[in-house]
């Protein structure tokens, strides 16, 4: 069986910025033949995501990241259906996922590394298990409802950066299910400003690339922040806890200004903010959705149905083919994706 494959060309350069010459394509042949607990899946859609830029490195920074090794099939979240199976758990026509899947069209894969899922939870939509009713979907819940501390009733103020991106467009919805009264994003163009006010029903939002960030944080903001999603980090972050409210939580979900830089992670925060988060006594914990994982089943069923009843809106950018996943995730890194970045590789 002939495949194509995408495979880790090159590590980033001096300046840490990815191009999608990183990745290159490659033909390959694959006997689709099966040792036992082993099933060969035709690929339907794969996801890329931020945290893979430190999977490009030669260490990831993350003891639970291991680094994409150069000329190898690069993975990450997929999902796809059964050809053949020779697991018992699996038969031919199961739509499965996986958070290590590779970039491939077609792969042979072991039978425990796969989830089966239920397809009548994303109504038939089945990228949605690479971002609202998948891992994306469960950083955003499981973020917020552990470490965001809403109460209904409590008159809080939601502030999520990267608002428009994958897991951004999520929280900032389930703040406002969950009861947060105000609910504000930071994104980096008029048309993502756009599509989360009147799309999503956030109340305000901000491009942080034409505005003066603290001026119109509090123009939105006039009761102070109580919660902020961080996905970002940076200037961005540093503007946002300065508004915070004593005793404010901050989920420190992702970094995305930080990560083409040669820095651990968490990045190291200014003197500055660590005063303002020390004086405010304002939380702000590293938060790790795979820490979570006894609460993963309850959580997908509670995001199928939000997403199925209308109650989440999902947005998605969606590429064509496998030999675009370099282009794709490049993309994304730089914000040219509204919602989920996801690419579809067979029908």
């Amino acid at each position: 069986m002939q495949v194509q494959r995408v495979v880790l060309n090159s590590r980033p350069g001096t300046n840490g910025v990815p191009v999608p010459e990183n990745f290159r394509l490659e033909e390959t042949t694959l006997a689709p033949v099966l040792d036992d607990g082993e099933v060969l899946v035709r690929t339907l859609y794969l996801s890329v995501d931020p945290y893979m830029r430190c999977r490009m490195n030669e260490d990831s920074g993350a003891d639970y990241l291991y680094p994409w090794q150069l000329s190898k099939c690069v993975d990450g979240g997929g999902v796809g259906v059964i050809e053949s199976s020779r697991c018992g758990a699996f038969a031919k026509g199961d739509v499965v996922t996986s958070f290590n899947w590779p970039w491939q069209t077609h792969a042979v894969m072991k039978g425990g590394v796969l989830q089966k899922v239920n397809t009548q939870l994303v109504d038939g939509h089945l990228s949605y298990f690479l971002g609202a009713v998948g891992m994306t979907g469960l950083t955003a819940l499981l973020g917020m409802r552990e470490k965001g501390h809403v109460t209904k009733g409590a008159n809080q103020t939601l502030v999520v950066s990267g608002a428009a991106g994958a897991c951004g467009s999520i929280a900032g919805q389930i703040g406002r299910l969950d009861g947060c009264v105000r609910v504000v994003g930071i994104c980096g163009s008029d048309v993502k400003c756009r599509a989360l006010v009147e799309e999503l029903g956030f109340s305000f939002a901000l491009n942080y690339r034409q505005e003066d960030v603290p001026a119109r944080l509090k123009e939105c903001c006039p009761d102070g922040i109580d919660v902020y999603f961080d996905n970002v980090g940076g200037a961005v972050s540093d503007t946002v806890i300065a508004q915070m409210n004593d005793g404010g939580h901050v989920i420190l979900c992702g970094q995305i200004s930080q990560y083409n830089k040669d820095v651990p992670y968490p990045p190291p925060l200014s003197e500055e903010t660590k005063e303002n988060l020390r004086r405010m006594n304002i939380t702000r914990e590293r938060f790790m959705v795979l820490n979570f994982m006894d609460k993963m089943e309850a959580s997908l069923l509670q995001l199928g149905q939000w997403v199925n009843s209308g109650q989440i809106k999902v947005l998605e950018t969606v590429v064509n083919g496998v030999e675009n996943m370099g282009v794709a995730f490049c993309s994304m890194m730089k914000g040219g994706n509204i919602g989920k970045q996801v690419i579809k590789i067979s029908e």
